[in-house]
């Protein structure tokens, strides 16, 4: 083995998850941060959660929001179209 090459090896190196819980492994980095763990991801707990760290559920229910409401303003002015046509011919 070539000495000077190889990265230090950490045998306590520390895990921190977004939850709160610590584990000590063995690690070429000291620190280390994650999103889930054993603790709280979905697979081992049975509950859904979602991680979200790029906006991207938010972004997707302001789409559906915008979308749903410019149907409901196409109906509203197709209605409107049609009480006017009627409205006309009546007279």
């Amino acid at each position: 083995m070539k000495k000077d090459i190889h990265p230090k090896y950490y045998t306590n190196a520390k895990i921190t998850c977004a939850c709160g819980n610590v584990l000590m492994v063995g690690s070429t980095q000291e620190d280390i941060k994650v999103d889930l763990c054993s603790k709280c991801h979905p697979f081992y707990t049975g509950k859904q959660k979602i991680v979200d760290s790029a906006r991207r559920v938010e972004k997707f229910t302001e789409r559906q929001a915008k979308k749903s409401t410019a149907v409901k303003s196409k109906r509203v002015k197709k209605a409107a179209n049609r009480a006017k046509k009627t409205e006309k011919t009546k007279q």
